[in-house]
């Protein structure tokens, strides 16, 4: 693993080459993957890289977690909160749906918003430094669609795509990402008390065992397939007709 992260170190630096742009940048939001990134983009780019904090009607321990992974690294960063802004825009969304407005769906498109908030922020900030937005998805969330079209999946290069949440766990170790950081329950942040494992119904290492051909239980294997299938359009966004 000390090798890997060599060698995205030596990617992230490709790609900054090959672009012409001048760093990266990350939002960090106080779980793993984003740890990890912020590390990498800071081995990759020590001058030129930027962590990222979007706080949001968010929990301070996940607040908290994400500065300490930023002084812990040693990566440039910053703080924009965005409350106002989302309470703004999706008071302002729902007051002229009016009675059409979907309470079912509402958790889910605010959860959303979130998510293309934050993707707008880092855009607005990459564009002032000539940076590239990094993503943070991993494999397992990749396969399963486990983000938000335009919103945390709106980014320039994805560095973890290829490795396992098993593995970026084994990354965070090498690259000292703090303990309470490394072992917290997965969440996106969406809303309060949200985990990634309570939403999907399964858990990354059950997740991790069907990408890499193990056998689990069948239940399992079913909500995973089907996640994976209703999200293809996330991994393809642009459906284009074609003339015959």
């Amino acid at each position: 693993m000390e090798n890997v992260v060599t060698d995205i170190v030596n990617w992230l630096k490709k790609q900054v080459e090959e672009t012409g742009v001048d760093g990266l940048l990350v939002g960090v939001s106080g779980g793993i993957d984003s740890a990890v990134v912020a590390n990498l983009i800071q081995r990759a780019c020590p001058d030129n890289s930027l962590g990222v904090i979007m706080p949001l009607n968010s929990d301070p321990e996940g607040m908290e977690h994400a500065r300490k992974v930023i002084d812990n690294c040693g990566i440039k960063g910053m703080t924009i909160d965005l409350t106002e802004t989302h309470d703004v825009m999706f008071s302002q969304i729902k007051k002229n749906l009016s009675n059409e407005f979907n309470d079912e769906k509402g958790q889910l498109a605010d959860a959303n918003l979130r998510a293309r908030l934050r993707m707008s922020t880092l855009y607005t900030i990459a564009t002032n430094y000539n940076y590239l937005v990094v993503g943070t998805d991993n494999a397992a969330e990749w396969y399963t669609g486990y983000f938000t079209k335009y919103g945390d999946g709106g980014v320039d290069i994805l560095p973890l795509v290829d490795f396992t949440k098993g593995e970026v766990r084994e990354l965070a170790k090498i690259l000292g990402v703090p303990q309470e950081v490394i072992h917290k329950k997965p969440s996106a942040d969406l809303w309060k008390g949200q985990t990634d494992e309570a939403e999907m119904g399964t858990t990354y290492n059950k997740i991790d065992a069907y990408l890499k051909g193990e056998a689990i239980p069948e239940e399992d294997k079913a909500i995973i397939e089907r996640m994976h299938r209703n999200s293809a359009h996330k991994r393809d966004p642009h459906p284009q007709f074609r003339r015959s």
